[in-house]
Formats: C-alpha cells, sequence, structure tokens
C-alpha cells in the first residue's frame, strides 16, 4: 500500500487539499528543503527561489507545501509568493490591446494570464528589493479579479515565487533568471492538465462545455506555451497521471549521484 500524506492549505484565499506520497517526501521533497536551506546559510542574506510550472500543475500548493515541511523540519520560515499580483490592474486590462508573438492584437482581456499582461517592469523591483529588504508583495484577488498592492510583508529567509512565466526563455522574461539562486520547473502531459483544468472551472461553477470552451480559448493555450517555451530548471520535476511528482534525474535520488544533482 502506497503511504500518502494529506494536508490541507489556504491557496489564493481558497482551501486546497494537498496529497503527497510518503516516498517523494522522503526522497524528494525534504532533501530539497534541506538544499535550499544549506544554500542560504552558505549565501547568508536571503535566497530567491523559482518555481515555474504550466497552469494545472500545482505550483502553488507545491511551493506551500514545502514551506510546511522547511517549518516542520525545523529548518527555518520558508515564504510562498506568487506571480499573479504583476498582473496589470484590471482597469488596465480591460481598455488595452496586447501584440502576441504569433503577430495577432487582441484586447488585452482575451488573454488575460499570458505572459503579456503582467507588468515586468514592477516586477524586476519587486524581485531586486527582496535581496535585502522586506518590501511589500501584492496579490491576486480571485473574488476580485483583480491585484492588490503591498499586501503581504516578505521577512523569510528562503523566498519561493511561484508562477507560469518564471521560466519563459523569451525576453523580457529571461532578463530575470539571474535575479533566481535556484528554480524549479515542473512538467506534465497536456491532457492531465486539460482535465484538472477543465474540472477546477467547473469546480467555479461552469458547464462542462462552457470549461472545455474556456480551455480551448485561455488555459491551454497558456499550458502549450508554458511547456514548449519554458527553460529547464535547476531541478526539473514531472507531474504523472496520478498526481504525485518524480524528478527527471532519478540519479539525483538513487545510487551514485552526478555532478549535475543540485542534492
Amino acid at each position: 500500500m502506497v503511504r500518502q500524506r494529506k494536508i490541507t492549505f489556504s491557496v489564493n484565499g481558497f482551501p486546497v487539499d494537498a496529497v503527497y506520497r510518503e516516498e517523494n517526501i522522503r526522497e524528494l521533497f525534504l532533501p530539497l528543503v534541506r538544499h535550499l536551506h544549506g544554500m542560504r546559510q552558505e549565501k547568508g542574506g536571503r535566497l530567491l527561489v523559482f518555481l515555474a510550472a504550466p497552469p494545472g500543475a500545482g505550483k502553488s500548493t507545491l511551493a506551500a507545501f514545502l514551506c510546511h515541511l522547511a517549518k516542520e523540519g525545523g529548518l527555518g520560515p520558508f515564504q510562498a509568493l506568487g506571480l499573479d499580483g504583476f498582473h496589470y490592474p484590471q482597469s488596465y486590462i480591460l481598455s488595452h490591446e496586447v501584440c502576441l508573438p504569433d503577430g495577432r492584437t487582441l484586447p488585452m482581456a482575451q488573454v488575460k494570464g499570458s505572459p503579456e499582461t503582467y507588468n515586468l517592469p514592477h516586477f524586476r523591483k519587486k524581485l531586486e528589493a527582496l535581496k535585502n529588504g522586506a518590501p511589500l508583495w501584492p496579490v491576486y484577488d480571485r473574488r476580485l479579479h483583480d491585484v492588490v498592492e503591498d499586501r503581504l510583508p516578505v521577512s523569510a529567509p528562503v523566498v519561493i515565487v511561484e508562477g507560469n512565466w518564471l521560466l519563459l526563455s523569451q525576453e523580457p522574461w529571461s532578463s530575470l533568471f539571474p535575479l533566481a539562486d535556484f528554480t524549479i520547473f515542473i512538467r506534465a502531459q497536456e491532457e492531465l492538465l486539460r482535465e484538472r483544468l477543465i474540472l477546477r472551472k467547473m469546480q467555479g461553477g461552469l458547464r462542462r462545455e462552457e470549461a472545455e470552451a474556456f480551455y480551448r480559448t485561455g488555459d491551454g493555450v497558456n499550458v502549450r506555451r508554458a511547456l514548449s517555451e519554458s527553460r529547464p530548471g535547476s531541478l526539473n520535476l514531472v507531474l504523472d497521471g496520478q498526481g504525485f511528482f518524480h524528478e527527471q534525474e532519478p540519479s539525483c535520488l538513487t545510487g551514485e549521484k552526478e555532478a549535475s544533482c543540485p542534492f
């Protein structure tokens, strides 16, 4: 029998049940938080981690779980922060257009959530402020469907910033890579993410056909773009069909470690 651990978190203001295999925790996630703690001790200052993944891959929940493990293991506070607070305000999105990489110009509201709908200069300033200060972090309020500025105080010595586009290989996103001390990317089959995202929309009140239509024009586009246009992380994880994680280089976890293994 596979042993599992279930924990309920508040993610984006909503309760989320997370289930992780004890084997994953023991062989992957605990070594990861210990490694990050060691990096932070060696560095001396705040450690900044990027956790990137396509929509539906569980990045927000995983970031919260890593913070939980660090606290449980006595490794000091970790703090999880989201990228979504750096969307342009809804008033801006409703009144502007965006030019997409394929040359199309569309109302920004039609592609909300794509890389072009984020305020990158604002994000960069906050990342730079994280290096030595205690800035206030914006959040995205899913009840208001809008950003709320300067909501969360940041004080933890290890900060995990999670978002879809943190490892996007195109400018101006790629210019942010040097600001991160460690990066994680989660990969998954598109069909798995499709079903997870459709069910998420249905739980929010949409009918199946409405959720499928939204996936075709919104989430699905972002899933494919994140999977095809993101660079690898320092650590690369795969989400399987049962919702559990695997490291892309098993030799990092069992047997003799390769030089590229972060642990």
